[in-house]
């Protein structure tokens, strides 16, 4: 394989698909697309799920799994590697074990998907400690919501001092960068705290009030790694992820009976 030189935006997303649309491996294409990266897909279950809820999961072979990985790495190579829903330690070592053969070099950001908006468990306890000893490591850019850095870290998130210590946590724990986000976080203004080797950010803005919050983590989890694939530094790629959120969660179309998707394309709706 001939590699193009310099970042091109190539982005490999490790995740289970969402029937509706609005988040999982059907976020994460729209959001790298929309920024101007190129998304691959291993998907690592079928999810039956609406805006409602999340009705059934069907988890796709471990070898069917890092097969895909496996022949996009090899084939087309990537810039920056993206997990979100892996649902059994099982799954969490073979997809490590893979990116150390084929992408260890790749900068990931590790999406610790664990409960979805409606409040589904997405993987088991044994998984939970498997991404945090097989993959917050030397992670370009952990992304935990408040409940989420609770589980990783031991610690109460329910501040911002709070977000503070989980991400000192999560560097420790070998992570070279940690956004813990403060949207679950009571408030009129959310807080997202960014720690990495080098510094600290924090990243506010007004909450929207919507129900349409569907798939934010996913998307915003993808548009950063777009734009890590395409050269940005952490700290700009969360600026600019985040603007592309807010952006997609207030152009949202209400879609669904439950929490509505965010509109993943709302960019090409202001250019017209």
């Amino acid at each position: 394989m001939a590699e193009a030189q310099g970042p091109q935006g190539r982005v490999l997303i490790i995740a289970g698909s969402d029937s509706g649309g609005g988040a999982g491996i059907q976020a994460d294409i729209k959001a790298v697309t929309m920024l101007g990266g190129f998304a691959m897909t291993a998907v690592t279950a079928i999810t039956i799920q609406d805006t409602t809820g999340v009705h059934g999961v069907w988890p796709v072979p471990l070898d069917a799994v890092t097969g895909q990985m496996r022949v996009t790495l090899t084939d087309i190579g990537a810039d920056a590697i993206k997990t979100g829903m892996l649902g059994s330690a099982a799954l969490v070592e073979a997809v490590a074990e893979c990116l150390s053969d084929h992408a260890q070099m790749i900068p990931r950001v590790i999406d610790p998907v664990m409960i979805s908006t409606s409040g589904h468990r997405l993987v088991d306890v044994k998984g939970v400690e498997a991404i945090r000893s097989e993959l917050v490591a030397n992670a370009r850019l952990v992304t935990p919501n408040a409940p989420e850095a609770e589980v990783l870290t031991g610690k109460a998130v329910e501040t911002v001092d709070g977000q503070r210590r989980a991400a000192e946590q999560l560097l420790e724990l070998g992570a070279h960068g940690a956004l813990v986000k403060g949207g679950h976080i009571p408030g009129s203004r959310i807080t997202d705290v960014l720690q990495t080797t080098t510094g600290e950010w924090l990243f506010e803005s007004p909450r929207i009030d919507t129900t349409s919050t569907h798939g934010t983590g996913c998307t915003l989890a993808s548009a950063i790694a777009a734009l890590l694939g395409q050269g940005a530094s952490v700290p700009d790629a969360v600026e600019q992820g985040r603007d592309y959120l807010m952006g997609a969660i207030r152009a949202a179309k209400g879609f669904g009976r439950g929490d509505g998707p965010v509109h993943h394309g709302w960019v090409l709706d202001e250019e017209d």
